[in-house]
């Protein structure tokens, strides 16, 4: 088992790596900013660093201090949580070429499923279900990528091999506006990731976002825990999210999930994994995968059983998968709404001072979260707050619970978007489960 892990990250989910690490009597390193010395990590931690000043780029995202702090504190592993250097292939192949464990996949692996293109063709050959599209890279032939849309069928939608984040992406309807936004968005791409290499695929008008997570232990190992529902997404930023998928068959979800299994085997994969797929009438599309753990990884282990990070720690310390995919049920249903310091209209971030914070109870309730009364929100980093999560035997129980949950909630002092999500769990629609990746964006602007 590892000895004494570092985690280079801030906020509710370095909270969620430390109380993992202290489940298994592992020891803890906590880096943090100027900004974050009064974290609740950095207090519990058994060792702090402070690495830079506020701003990320000085601090959470240089890898020389970080590594720096791994060498004074003697850790063996660093824990990245997921945002700043989670699938960054360079830190962790500096970390691993500095004799230290990165709790996370290989870098190699990481470099291949961060490039789209490299990723869909990884998914092809273990027969995992794509969007129809280009294959590989556009390149300067005008009159050919004319010939693949028209084949492929409009709309398309252009792709940054190196995107994220929702930047990279342009929907288009028609040959004559294609040429032009395909020049727009590798302009954007380089500007943004680097690279101006782009990709066609089909657009899809009306998927869900189903996405599937997955276990390796680097070993030839792999397993799958079962898919969640990410659909309510607001300028592609997740909002709301659950498991099991409302609606999806049995037959379908198990087909899926086998050639995510089997992709993962066949590149030994390490660590955990989310598998991204557009859902539309019954068939699964990937879209692209996640080397981290993810925001919404409760919801999987309220459903499943299974400690995703401690699997991750446990991993890291050269252990193989303790479990069998026969091992794996999944029971009830579980909701986790994204709690973030802003406006709930306008969306703008809402940092300052949290004069009382009262986190709800009861049956089926979980909240993940930093948050403590006095706490000040500072305005450097991303406005994710709190995690408020519910379990229930059925999706109706778990959604009830979460109505109350969210009643109970009182985070005083700043505005957060707690009163979107009372109103999007009550929701008529949403309550019958299904709805697609455009209901969130259609309801705020109606």
């Amino acid at each position: 088992m590892l000895e004494k892990v570092l985690i280079a990250n801030r906020g509710e989910i370095a909270l969620r790596v430390l109380r993992a690490c202290k489940e298994l009597g592992i020891k803890t390193v906590a880096v943090h900013s100027v900004a974050d010395k009064d974290l609740m990590h950095v207090r519990l931690s058994d060792e702090s660093v402070c690495i830079g000043p506020p701003n990320p780029t000085d601090s959470y995202l240089n890898i020389p201090s970080i590594i720096s702090a791994m060498e004074v504190t003697d850790a063996d592993a660093v824990h990245p949580g997921y945002g700043f250097l989670s699938e960054n292939a360079d830190f962790a192949e500096q970390v691993e070429n500095s004799g230290f464990k990165f709790i996370g996949p290989e870098p190699g692996t990481i470099r291949m499923m961060g490039d789209k293109i490299s990723a869909i063709e990884v998914m092809r050959k273990a027969e995992v279900p794509t969007v129809p599209g280009s294959n590989g890279p556009l390149d300067d032939n005008k009159d050919r990528t004319l010939a693949l849309a028209k084949e492929i069928g409009y709309p398309v939608i252009i792709k940054a091999a190196a995107g994220g984040g929702g930047r990279g992406m342009r929907v288009v309807h028609n040959e004559a506006a294609l040429l032009k936004a395909i020049y727009v968005t590798q302009t954007e791409a380089k500007s943004f990731f680097g690279s101006g290499i782009v990709y066609l695929e089909k657009f899809l008008e009306n998927p869900r976002h189903v996405e599937i997570q997955v276990l390796g232990d680097g070993q030839g190992n792999a397993i799958h825990l079962g898919e969640r529902d990410c659909s309510l997404q607001r300028r592609h930023q997740k909002i709301l999210e659950e498991a099991p998928a409302p609606g999806v068959p049995i037959e379908a979800r198990e087909r899926v999930a086998n050639t995510c299994i089997q992709a993962c085997k066949n590149m030994r994969y390490r660590g955990a994994g989310t598998l991204e797929f557009l859902y539309e009438d019954e068939n699964f599309y990937f879209i692209e995968m996640n080397t981290r753990v993810q925001v919404e990884h409760p919801v999987t282990e309220m459903v499943t059983g299974v400690d995703i990070v401690k699997e991750q720690l446990r991993i890291a310390s050269g252990e193989p998968l303790p479990l069998t995919q026969a091992d794996v049920s999944i029971s009830g249903h579980a909701f986790e709404c994204r709690i973030n310091a802003e406006d709930p209209v306008t969306f703008l971030p809402c940092p300052g001072k949290v004069k009382l914070f009262h986190a709800p109870g009861g049956p089926g309730v979980r909240v993940d979260s930093h948050l403590y009364s006095g706490y000040r929100v500072p305005p450097y980093y991303d406005s994710l707050i709190a995690k408020l999560i519910s379990y229930g035997e059925t999706r109706d129980q778990a959604l009830l619970r979460m109505q109350i949950a969210l009643d109970e909630l009182l985070i005083d002092g700043i505005r957060s978007n707690i009163p979107l999500q009372r109103e999007l769990v009550r929701d008529a629609e949403f309550q019958e489960g299904g709805v697609n990746i455009h209901y969130l964006e259609r309801k705020l602007n109606s």
